[in-house]
């Protein structure tokens, strides 16, 4: 087996970087599609990921991954009696373009259909991917219909096949990552709007940046393990901090604040439909988890807009990729405040006692961003 590049390695591509161990943490969150130039460490980046993935806990010999401390009372190799599984690394499975339909979502067993007369069911890479990485080279080269299945598969957790007189459902949870060139074509802005995060790459044109990916490539090409070796501290802290964030996860607290700023970015950059508005949420809560934090902080949503966004809105073909910063900075600001809407008002508006119950509009936590609120003034949110 090969030695993948180091992930801690890597020079610059801070939001690729950022986007793809989000995933790691949540991989609610719905995948990465990488747009950039050739020759810009999508790939490397993308292979560097799974290293770093927790291993993972399977019911031995299932062909489908199940969690032996929660098995899929579905799965096609159950069911599952109780008992202690084996410990694998995490798949990165890759999808070729040129796969086909039965390749990617299984088929019908011909070997012992023919052999036993049975209807076995063979599994695809959906199946493989369970648990790890799916990851698609030149997505924007695939066949539509089957970007259409593994965005499926990815937005519900489960892939379903029906065919030649097979029935079968299995759970198909995975982080998915798709790069593309866009010189090469662009996808359907449906299948955009599928993919939680878009993260635009380039070539740095800085020298001294781009001396050092030169030596570090170097290095590694000349000794692979050597190099790897050297990285390895830096590998076992990053891998430890996706554990951490992923147990802190579910009790970090995003607050109607914060959801607030999130409705209010979705209406003001014009994204069609919630899908937007509920990655942004995933996102957010991910990033406060990777921060070590138990709440939503408005740096949170900023930087969630701009992973979650650019893709989303509504744009000519001569504008440029991105977002308005300046207008999500605006906006942030008018929605900004405090989640605790302070004492009950009484009858005349007062807090009890009628003194007035108003929260404090001030600054809370400097740098470090104050928890968002509704605004004071009653002014309703644009339409979506």
């Amino acid at each position: 087996m090969s030695t993948p590049y180091p992930f801690s390695a890597l020079v610059g591509q801070d939001d690729l970087r950022l986007a793809l161990l989000l995933n790691a943490v949540s991989p609610a969150v719905g995948g990465v599609l990488v747009r950039g130039e050739k020759g810009t460490a999508k790939s490397t980046a993308v292979r560097a990921l799974s290293a770093l993935l927790p291993t993972v806990d399977v019911v031995s010999g299932c062909r489908f991954s199940c969690d032996p401390a929660a098995p899929d009372p579905g799965c096609p190799d159950g069911p599952h009696r109780a008992a202690e599984g084996t410990r694998r690394p995490a798949r990165m499975v890759e999808l070729p373009v040129g796969a086909s339909e039965d390749r990617l979502v299984g088929a019908l067993d011909i070997e012992r259909a023919l052999a036993e007369g049975v209807k076995a069911f063979e599994p695809g890479l959906l199946a493989d991917a369970h648990r790890g990485i799916l990851y698609v080279d030149e997505v924007n080269l695939l066949h539509d219909h089957l970007v259409d299945l593994l965005l499926d598969a990815a937005a519900m957790g489960a892939s379903y096949v029906e065919r030649e007189g097979v029935s079968v459902r299995h759970a198909a949870r995975f982080l998915l990552v798709g790069t593309m060139n866009p010189e090469e074509g662009e996808l359907r802005p449906q299948l955009l709007d599928r993919f939680g995060l878009t993260v635009e790459v380039a070539a740095s044109r800085e020298p001294d940046q781009r001396v050092e990916v030169v030596r570090r490539r170097l290095a590694f090409d000349d000794d692979p393990a050597g190099f790897a070796a050297r990285w390895a501290g830096e590998e076992a802290a990053v891998r430890q901090r996706i554990v951490a964030a992923r147990e802190l996860l579910p009790s970090v607290r995003l607050g109607d604040g914060a959801l607030r700023q999130i409705a209010a970015t979705c209406s003001a950059f014009e994204v069609d439909g919630m899908r937007a508005d509920i990655v942004m949420a995933r996102t957010a809560t991910a990033l406060a988890a990777w921060a070590g934090r138990t709440d939503v902080l408005a740096e949170d949503v900023r930087q969630a807009a701009l992973l979650a966004l650019p893709h989303r809105r509504r744009r000519s073909p001569f504008d440029a990729p991105g977002l308005d910063e300046d207008k999500l900075d605006e906006t942030l600001e008018e929605f900004s405040g405090n989640d605790d809407p302070g004492p009950d008002p009484g009858p005349d508006g007062g807090g009890p006692g009628g003194g007035g119950g108003q929260p404090d509009a001030g600054p809370q936590g400097g740098v470090t961003g104050a928890r968002p609120e509704a605004g004071e003034d009653g002014r309703p949110q644009a339409a979506g």
